[in-house]
């Protein structure tokens, strides 16, 4: 029979991964097994005497497997903690995936908190609903929120919004598509999170664990 997991931590498939099995290995996490072929949800790895259970998740739901304590810990963008306002800790920045929120227009428009939609609610496109509203709420500005999930680079273009809320690393696409920024909302990174309850009744498992990440990182 195999060791009962000590600890349950949520991890995002996709690119992100790689870059998180490495920080791991170097805080002396043995997770080899993510890197291999299989399409096994749930993986095995060891930290010193620990087992460890890791479930290979869609980024957005890592948050919530934590939230609710089905995951001690998870490796989630800030931006979507943000947007969902989920309840947990963030005890390490793992300095992954860094880049901007930001609201981008047509480079030659201004932004709606600039006042250069007088008489009409400006459109904003994004996936970030919330994030967009309490922004704009914060700078007394109306606007009506359009939900786009991919290529919202496209809204401005088409008509569709007059401008867009979301992530930014270089700018190149924005630029490619006549499209700039024109205010930025917050700093986005890599989150190592951990459930609140877990993180204070497994202090002895996720302390130093935590303790690990933090040295690879720096």
């Amino acid at each position: 029979m195999s060791p009962r997991p000590q600890l349950k931590i949520a991890l995002p498939k996709g690119r992100t991964l790689g870059h998180v099995s490495k920080i791991f290995e170097r805080a002396g996490v043995a997770c080899g097994a993510l890197t291999d072929e299989s399409r096994a949800l749930v993986r095995r790895a060891r930290f010193g005497e620990h087992d460890l259970e890791l479930f290979l998740l869609k980024p957005d739901d890592v948050p919530t497997y934590v939230e609710y304590g089905t995951a001690d810990l998870g490796v989630c963008g800030r931006d979507v903690l943000v947007e969902r306002e989920v309840d947990v800790y963030q005890p390490v920045d793992l300095g992954i995936g860094r880049c901007r929120l930001v609201v981008a227009g047509p480079a030659r428009a201004s932004s709606p908190a600039g006042g250069g939609w007088t008489g009409r609610m400006p459109r904003v496109a994004t996936k970030y609903r919330r994030t967009a509203a309490a922004h704009f709420a914060r700078q007394g500005t109306q606007v009506e929120i359009v939900d786009v999930q991919g290529s919202v680079e496209l809204a401005p273009l088409t008509g569709l919004a007059d401008v867009i809320v979301d992530l930014v690393e270089t700018g190149t696409t924005l630029a490619e598509n006549g499209l700039a920024v024109k205010e930025e909302i917050a700093s986005v990174s890599t989150m190592l999170i951990a459930n609140r309850a877990s993180y204070k009744l497994r202090a002895d498992v996720i302390g130093p664990l935590v303790d690990a990440l933090r040295g690879a990182v720096g």
